[in-house]
């Protein structure tokens, strides 16, 4: 199974994630566990930090959307930062971007979810 490397940096009002890998069906229950277990209670802002993520399939993709529900459910938010090509394209085409915030870079993405 391809392990995805996974850090988190805890800012004021929000929490980054940054995810390295592949996102797929393999670490797929990883990646759940990581923001189970670096998420605040209740759900609060979060980035993540997808630069270093050259593939998403949509496993990676229902991750992130349960995720941004959760948070919206308890008046959080999640905000994408800086996404590669392919997973662009699988934004795009899902039409992921009406429902959670993508952003260019890591610091446009924070400046966001904290005016959020």
């Amino acid at each position: 199974m391809p392990r995805l490397r996974l850090a988190h940096q805890q800012l004021p009002g929000v929490t980054v994630i940054a995810v390295i890998g592949e996102m797929d069906a393999a670490n797929r229950a990883q990646l759940e566990a990581y923001i189970a277990e670096v998420q605040p209670a209740p759900p609060g802002r979060l980035v993540f930090d997808l630069s270093e993520v050259p593939f998403m399939d949509s496993s990676g993709l229902h991750v992130l959307l349960t995720c941004a529900t959760n948070c919206l459910k308890d008046g959080g938010a999640v905000h994408l930062a800086a996404v590669q090509h392919m997973p662009a394209r699988l934004f795009e085409l899902t039409g992921i971007m009406v429902h959670v915030p993508v952003h260019d870079t890591v610091e446009d993405a924070i400046t966001a979810a904290l005016a959020s």
